[in-house]
C-alpha cells in the first residue's frame, strides 16, 4: 500500500507490505525499515523496530489520523492517491450513524457527551482510563450524540460501543 503521510508539516512517501512471514516491511521516502508488528486491539499496535518498543494507537477522526506513541499525541493526515481518486478529489468526514469504540480495554472514567448533544469532528465522547494512562475517545464525525452506551465506572472491552453519533 503506498502513501503519502503529513505529519508536522512534512509530506512523506509511505510503502507498507506485510510480508508472509508476519513482519511489516515499511520504506520511508525510499528508505527501508524492517519492524514486527502486532494489533493487540482495533487499533492499537505493538511494535519492535531496531531493538525498540512502541505502544502504538491509532485513532480517525475529521479526516486524519491521531496517533499516540509514548504519551504523546501526533496528528498525521493519510492521503492515499486511490481513496482520493474515489472520492472525486473530495475530503470526505465519515456518513451515517457511526459507532465511537473503546480501543483497548479499560475503566470508564469520565463521560463527556449526553444524548441529543451536538458535537463536533474530533471532539471528545469518553475517556477510559487503560494501565493507569487515561486515553480521550473522540468522534468520529460532526454530529449529534444519539446515544451513550456505557456510565462512568464502567468497564469496558477493546471494541466495545461506547457511544453512536448521527
Amino acid at each position: 500500500m503506498k502513501l503519502n503521510i503529513e505529519l508536522g508539516g512534512k509530506t512523506r512517501a509511505v510503502e507498507l507490505d506485510r510480508l508472509p512471514n508476519g513482519r511489516l516491511r515499511c520504506a520511508i521516502d525510499g528508505r527501508e525499515l524492517a519492524a514486527d508488528t502486532v494489533e493487540i486491539a482495533p487499533g492499537v499496535f505493538s511494535i519492535l523496530l531496531g531493538g525498540d518498543v512502541f505502544d502504538v494507537r491509532v485513532e480517525a477522526a475529521a479526516g486524519k489520523l491521531r496517533v499516540h506513541i509514548g504519551g504523546r499525541e501526533y496528528v498525521a493526515e493519510a492521503h492515499d492517491s486511490r481513496r482520493w481518486r474515489r472520492a472525486g478529489g473530495a475530503a470526505i468526514e465519515s456518513r451515517g450513524r457511526q459507532p465511537v469504540v473503546a480501543p483497548m480495554p479499560g475503566k470508564v472514567v469520565r463521560v463527556l457527551v449526553a444524548a441529543g448533544e451536538a458535537i463536533e469532528a474530533g471532539q471528545g465522547i469518553a475517556v477510559v482510563e487503560a494501565m493507569k494512562m487515561q486515553n480521550e475517545v473522540r468522534s468520529p464525525k460532526t454530529g449529534s450524540v444519539e446515544r451513550v452506551f456505557v456510565a462512568e465506572g464502567q468497564t469496558v472491552n477493546a471494541g466495545e460501543v461506547l457511544a453512536t453519533i448521527v
